[in-house]
């Protein structure tokens, strides 16, 4: 008996990862007015991030259903195998209720983590979850370590504006014209299973300052997975970043991941986004 991952596209994983691995992907769908795609499948994060800055209205992305979720786990049971389910967020999508529905009668079979994150945070979480199943973690162990370590899980991200979180109604549009007025870039942390804006700084210099003591106050568990992310057309901000931000990585790792953002949360940050997400420590 073998133990698979199922994960959403939600994760920024890509096709070519999961394939990889050995994972199964399960795509979201994003649709631009009266074109739909399946997020990683036949829109790349490139072609999402240009038809979102050419389009004035934001993009809608829908839930996996319950019907896409048991046509999976029943090929994983009938294979004899088992599986532990990754989504994004609960308080984001329904995505995690309709694996949780699919799921009823696979008891003892099949495991559904709530993330409570998305994007490199949900990405980080599976990270953890490879590394379980290559040391030869069941299916049901995975999940309680999973339940277990994402409550120590963090995604801070530095924004480059506050147009895409008017358009998706999270700040009014008179805070976001006086603050492209100012310059202002807002801070944002996946809290609780929601995105909540944490703090927000004149300038890109003092934002990066802002976001770097976010994350000291945490304390990263380099143990643990970790990564920096970009959203965009370009990671030429994030390698800016990275060199800035060398006293949080300098004498811990000479390897730190990069992930491009995706459509999930990048529908809300919009281009040249900045994140960084990890395990604080116990």
């Amino acid at each position: 008996m073998a133990t698979k991952i199922i994960i959403d596209s939600a994760s920024d994983i890509t096709k070519e990862e999961a394939d990889k691995m050995g994972v199964i992907l399960l795509p979201m769908q994003i649709r631009f007015e009266d074109e739909e795609y399946l997020d990683g499948y036949n829109i790349t994060k490139l072609q999402f991030f240009e038809k979102l800055i050419e389009n004035s209205t934001l993009p809608k992305t829908s839930q996996i259903n319950p019907e896409t979720f048991k046509e999976e786990f029943e090929k994983v049971v009938v294979s004899g195998d088992e599986a532990v389910v990754i989504t994004i967020s609960s308080k984001l999508s329904g995505t995690y209720s309709s694996a949780v529905k699919a799921s009823a009668e696979y008891k003892d079979k099949i495991f559904v983590v709530d993330s409570l994150n998305a994007s490199l945070g949900e990405h980080i979480l599976f990270d953890y979850a490879y590394k379980l199943l290559k040391e030869n973690k069941s299916a049901k162990e995975i999940a309680v370590a999973l339940n277990s370590a994402k409550k120590r899980l963090n995604l801070l991200a530095m924004l480059d504006t506050l147009k895409y979180l008017r358009k998706g109604g999270r700040i009014s549009a008179l805070v976001a014209f006086a603050g492209e007025l100012m310059s202002i870039k807002p801070v944002i942390s996946v809290v609780n299973g929601e995105v909540k804006l944490v703090g927000k700084a004149m300038g890109s210099k003092k934002a990066g300052n802002l976001l770097n003591k976010l994350v000291t106050n945490k304390g990263i568990d380099f143990d643990m997975p970790y990564c920096v992310a970009w959203s965009g057309l370009s990671s030429d901000l994030l390698e800016k970043y990275i060199k800035d931000s060398a006293p949080l990585w300098q004498d811990h790792t000479d390897n730190i991941p990069r992930y491009a953002i995706g459509s999930t949360i990048g529908t809300h940050v919009g281009p040249n986004a900045i994140g960084v997400a990890f395990f604080e420590k116990e």
